[in-house]
């Protein structure tokens, strides 16, 4: 690395230590503390190799070749060591305004990568959290929780070093979680670990003498030096450093679910028979490294490699096939480790971020033909299958050693052919009886069945035959009460039997149906008596929300008699939400006497309902939300809802 020789000078005449001297002594004595807050305080985009190189050379050209001390009094005053002040200063404008040409002056160590220790789960949350900040907040988070500042002190050194609002970077870096350790090693980079790049392709295609004097270097300044000419740069195509070595795997304990507030994938312990076989998780991590076309990512997936060091889930033979799952916080990884090459082999990524107990129940484990293994979740108690058209059938208990099941009939709601659902309750230790549906889409991570019960509606629930729109006034719709004010229901889980019996109607008309939901909530909106005695039409709003937050919505209604689901409008956005919870649909539908109506439903804040066609319309208020008007025939028509605040809503669409 290029940058001034450091070490104790010769006094001055008079015995006073030259200015340059006494910096450089400042220098040698604090310079892990100083490479640690530029390594802080660097930009976040760099991966650690940079970062670490960056540190280093950042603190060792803070020393000028004229020492001129500029620290405002103030600030001397509170050190006791004034010089190392200054220097602190000068890495910290060097750290939070770094000049683009610094990156191509930067030392470079071919052959080599260094990055800091892996710490436990604590220090991978603090990074993340770091990560998210801008550098004057990790300057902020590193003058307080490093150089044991307080507040006002550490944002007079960020004015000083050139932030341009300091109070409010150390506000921000207030919110960051320091842990128990102030000075974990993982933000240490003067305690990194070495790892070769891309030996294997160097011995390929370089000379042993060439390869045995770049894996000559040390890891002291002498790796770090530079002062001749930079080295190339290791071509894009390598693995990144340590990249594939299953050493740097997280692994968390067995009963890390027990004790611990977030109940997630990172929650999950390392399972499988293969954990310790160095080769499959070494070829697991090269193929994350080093995406390509057997990676497959379902949509709304980042398929880079990963940040952090990935947990650890599973390794072990299923059917005869290595796999490995992984886990970076927003990814799952699943590698199939497909003899000679197959069509089954490589990497699968999906996205698993924000996941809880339910959405975190299992995993696709293996997909042979039309069934699926899964790997379940150390909080899973006990297993079930369901058929998703049989509601009324109970459930069969499903084995799963070792926390993998036998093979599951695939395919979700979608399908409409009596699709196989998983039934799993968790452990007491979790949620007292608390069970969940979980149903296949083809993805890695299945999707989890909730339902939506309308409000209570005494009166509808007690069916009259309604008068259709000739004869019915506004004075008798007026006269029934109003339900508007009843409060809606939050979604719960779909195991309840009008749940159940919602989702064998209805289920498959949801309006996605593919890899990468995360959840299906059905909406039971409202349930409408059918004008002659002809029974009752179900409306409901499908909702499917993805993993990257898209989501779409349509409305279906069931009528007796009807051999399924009728959809009668939807689309991609946030309605039947919790963000949207007012809708509105309506459907033709013929009586048992021939006799045409259209039928209009509405939530619960539906007060009135316009209708125009083309040579009629109809304007009437709904207190009980619904509307049946007869029509000699069919014809295109315009649906408009009233709510009780003054807005207008159509169908969704």
């Amino acid at each position: 690395m290029a940058g001034r020789t450091v070490g104790a000078a010769p006094p001055a005449r008079g015995g006073a230590a030259r200015p340059v001297a006494q910096a450089e002594a400042a220098l040698v004595r604090h310079y892990r503390r100083l490479v640690r807050l530029a390594y802080l305080a660097l930009p976040a985009d760099r991966d650690r190799h940079s970062r670490v190189l960056a540190a280093h050379a950042v603190v060792q050209r803070a020393l000028p070749f004229r020492w001129t001390r500029r620290t405002e009094p103030a600030a001397a005053e509170a050190e006791a060591d004034p010089v190392y002040a200054e220097l602190r200063l000068r890495v910290l404008r060097a750290a939070l305004r770094p000049r683009p040409a610094g990156r191509l002056l930067a030392p470079r160590a071919w052959g080599l990568r260094l990055f800091t220790p892996h710490g436990g789960e604590e220090d991978a949350a603090l990074d993340r959290a770091l990560a998210a900040l801008d550098a004057p907040p990790r300057a902020a988070f590193a003058l307080r929780a490093v150089e044991g500042l307080d507040a006002e002190q550490a944002a007079t050194v960020l004015r000083q070093a050139g932030a341009a609002r300091p109070e409010e970077a150390v506000d921000a870096a207030a919110g960051v979680p320091c842990g128990p350790d102030p000075e974990p090693s993982a933000f240490d980079p003067c305690a990194v670990r070495v790892q070769p790049t891309d030996l294997l392709r160097r011995r390929r295609t370089l000379t042993a003498a060439l390869a045995v004097g770049v894996l000559g270097f040390t890891t002291t300044a002498a790796v770090l030096g530079g002062s001749g000419p930079a080295a190339p740069a290791p071509p894009a195509s390598a693995v990144p450093p340590g990249a594939a070595d299953p050493a740097r795997l997280v692994r968390v304990a067995p009963d890390a679910w027990q004790h611990t507030a977030r109940v997630d994938f990172s929650a999950w312990p390392a399972r499988g028979d293969r954990r310790e076989d160095g080769a499959l998780l070494g070829r697991a991590l090269t193929a994350w490294a080093q995406p390509g076309p057997p990676s497959r990512a379902e949509p709304g997936t980042d398929p880079a490699p990963p940040v952090e060091a990935p947990h650890l889930l599973f390794a072990g033979t299923v059917d005869g096939t290595g796999v490995v799952v992984l886990y970076d916080g927003r990814r799952i990884a699943r590698y199939t480790d497909a003899p000679d090459g197959g069509p089954d082999g490589g990497l699968d990524l999906a996205r698993a971020d924000d996941s809880d107990v339910t959405t975190a129940g299992a995993l696709a484990l293996r997909r042979q033909g039309a069934t699926v293994r899964y790997l379940l979740a150390p909080w899973v108690d006990s297993a079930e299958l369901r058929r998703i058209d049989q509601p009324d059938a109970p459930a069969r208990p499903l084995d799963h050693p070792e926390a993998v099941t036998g093979p599951v009939p695939g395919g979700g709601p979608a399908d409409c052919r009596g699709a196989t659902l998983l039934q799993l309750h968790s452990s007491p230790v979790i949620a007292e009886k608390h069970a969940f549906l979980l149903a296949d889409l083809g993805g890695l991570v299945p999707a989890h069945l909730t339902y939506s019960p309308p409000p209570d509606r005494s009166p509808v629930d007690r069916p009259q035959a309604p008068q259709s729109d000739r004869a019915t006034s506004d004075r008798s719709q007026a006269a029934q009460p109003a339900l508007s004010a009843q409060p809606a229901l939050a979604s719960r889980e779909a195991t309840a039997q009008d749940a159940l019996q919602a989702w064998a109607r209805t289920g498959c008309a949801v309006p996605d149906g593919t890899p990468g939901v995360k959840q299906l909530d059905l909406w039971a909106f409202a349930v409408q008596p059918l004008p002659q005695n002809a029974g009752s039409a179900a409306w409901v709003c499908l909702r499917a929300d993805r993993w990257n937050g898209e989501g779409s919505a349509a409305t279906a209604v069931v009528l007796p008699g009807a051999r399924g689901p009728q959809r009668t409008g939807g689309g991609p956005g946030r309605a039947c939400s919790r963000f949207e919870q007012d809708t509105v649909a309506w459907t033709w539908w013929r009586s048992p006497q021939g006799s045409e109506y259209l039928l209009v439903a509405g939530s619960r804040r539906v007060t009135r309902f316009t209708v125009k066609g083309q040579d009629w319309s109809a304007d009437r208020p709904a207190p009980d939300h619904l509307l049946a008007v007869e029509r000699p025939s069919r014809a295109a028509v315009q649906v408009e809802a009233l709510l009780d605040n003054g807005g207008r809503i159509g169908p969704p669409h």
